[in-house]
């Protein structure tokens, strides 16, 4: 390898996977390649749902092994999730997850005492009922809850036990409900009035600053030459995903697709307002000092779940299928909670559409093209609302993530949101990750000339909105009283 050229490997942990994936970057060069791959998936025990973290431990070292020798190290996962240690800095029980129904009921507990729109205000964070906030509240009277010593996200957890240092990274920090938009610092008076002790966390960590290098058994296990650097990242992968978004300018949208789609703006300062809470947008924290202003909706969790619920057929073939289906015969509120829970979405598709008096769809290609539309109709949705809620217009939407190779997604979304939409990369929370790493290294500068790095190096593929706008906007109003 050429001296002026690096190797990082970013473990990128999502909702139903987790790879690690080794990035090599030059002056003028960004690649990347998949080490390996595993699964995640949730166990439900007696107690709930809980996540598998030491399975996901051992692919993150399986992972490591099968990278090679790296200049560091990176992690990044999902949000909101956490593991709790005794003193002794031992886990307490598998972390449990956010789809568990543990916190149902509980947002109202805690506006009884912090009203919804002080909350807001304070931390500017939308509604979810599995915010770390409301977790950490449902939690309180739990007896691992009295034992804990330390709270570690999940992506600081599986860093500590990589290096025996403990953080707690900045931009997965914002989506705990505890951090100040504005400030970057903890909200010491809404922990304060909610009885929350912000000593259970570890100290603040920024993106690119270090954590730790490589304990002497993780080089054993792994065959790497020490000593081997970790680096904080955007450790949200929503963050890191942002940090990859390979826009040109200021004025774009971008929706991060997975089991998620997380639709919003980049802004310079958050937007703490009655009518953006009403809105339900959120405000968290990416790299440079800046905020995601986004939306969470449910994304394509709409049809993995339908597709597990076939036996698994094939994707490729089913969205060929949907494409033939008329388009916006029936649309549902893809932001519903009803379809957060897993199980039965076919059925509850279906009975979302005949509660609306929507023509019910039937076939698995005519409810695969009811999900596709509604995604598409919410990012819309989210994008107008986004710009009007921030005055900030953009000119162009860029999807990054697992969605872009969905191309009828794509397409559909550039024709409901009237712009073209630039899809890729599709691993952009591994190369957000990769690039914070190397740009620490000093090979990058800031988030422009990672972008500009992006776009001189990676396939992109862009869609031109077509057909009849008015026909969106009437599915969207068909839609209004519910989504809204």
């Amino acid at each position: 390898m050429s001296a002026d050229v690096r190797s990082y490997a970013a473990v990128d942990l999502g909702a139903s996977s987790g790879r690690v994936m080794v990035g090599r970057v030059g002056p003028d060069s960004l690649e990347l390649a998949e080490a390996h791959r595993f699964v995640n998936r949730p166990v439900r025990l007696p107690e709930g749902l809980r996540w598998d973290v030491l399975g996901l431990y051992a692919g993150v070292l399986d992972g490591l092994r099968a990278a090679g020798q790296v200049d560091s190290v990176g992690i990044d996962s999902w949000a909101v999730d956490y593991g709790l240690l005794d003193a002794d800095g031992a886990l307490l029980g598998n972390p449990v997850h956010y789809r568990d129904p543990r916190t149902d009921g509980i947002a109202e507990k805690v506006w009884a005492t912090v009203p919804a729109e002080e909350l807001y205000g304070a931390t500017g964070l939308q509604y979810a009922p599995f915010n770390t906030l409301y977790q950490l509240t449902a939690a309180r009277a739990s007896a691992q809850f009295a034992q804990a010593g330390r709270l570690l996200l999940v992506p600081d957890l599986l860093s500590y036990w990589l290096t025996g240092e403990q953080g707690t990274e900045l931009t997965n920090a914002s989506t705990t409900q505890l951090v100040d938009p504005r400030t970057r610092e903890w909200s010491y008076e809404v922990a304060e009035r909610l009885g929350i002790d912000l000593s259970l966390f570890a100290p603040l960590r920024r993106p690119g600053d270090a954590a730790g290098v490589l304990r002497a058994e993780v080089l054993e296990e792994t065959g790497l030459r020490g000593p081997v650097p970790v680096r904080a990242v955007a450790s949200h992968d929503t963050a890191s995903a942002v940090a990859a978004v390979p826009a040109t300018g200021e004025r774009f949208a971008y929706i991060c697709t997975g089991t998620w789609s997380l639709t919003g703006l980049e802004l310079e300062s958050p937007v703490l307002t009655e009518e953006s809470r009403a809105a339900n947008f959120t405000n968290e924290l990416g790299i440079d000092g800046t905020v995601r202003y986004l939306r969470n909706i449910m994304g394509l969790w709409l049809l993995q779940e339908c597709v597990r619920a076939w036996g698994e057929p094939d994707l490729g073939e089913l969205l060929r299928a949907a494409a033939r289906v008329p388009a916006l015969r029936s649309v549902v509120d893809a932001g519903d909670a009803a379809f957060l829970a897993p199980g039965r979405m076919p059925e509850r598709i279906a009975e979302a559409c005949r509660a609306s008096g929507q023509p019910v769809p039937e076939s698995r290609a005519e409810i695969t093209r009811c999900i596709l539309d509604s995604l598409a109709l919410a990012h819309r949705r989210a994008i107008e609302d986004a710009q009007r809620l921030a005055d900030h217009p953009v000119d162009a939407v860029h999807i990054v993530g697992g969605g872009t190779r969905n191309a009828l997604l794509c397409q559909l979304t550039a024709d409901a949101c009237g712009l073209p939409v630039v899809a890729g990369p599709t691993e952009a929370a591994a190369f957000g990750n990769v690039l914070v790493q190397a740009r620490a290294d000093g090979l990058v500068g800031d988030r422009h000339d990672m972008r500009r790095l992006l776009v001189r190096t990676q396939p992109l593929t862009r869609y031109e909105p077509r057909g009849d706008a008015g026909r969106w906007r009437a599915a969207a109003e068909r839609l209004a009283p519910a989504a809204r």
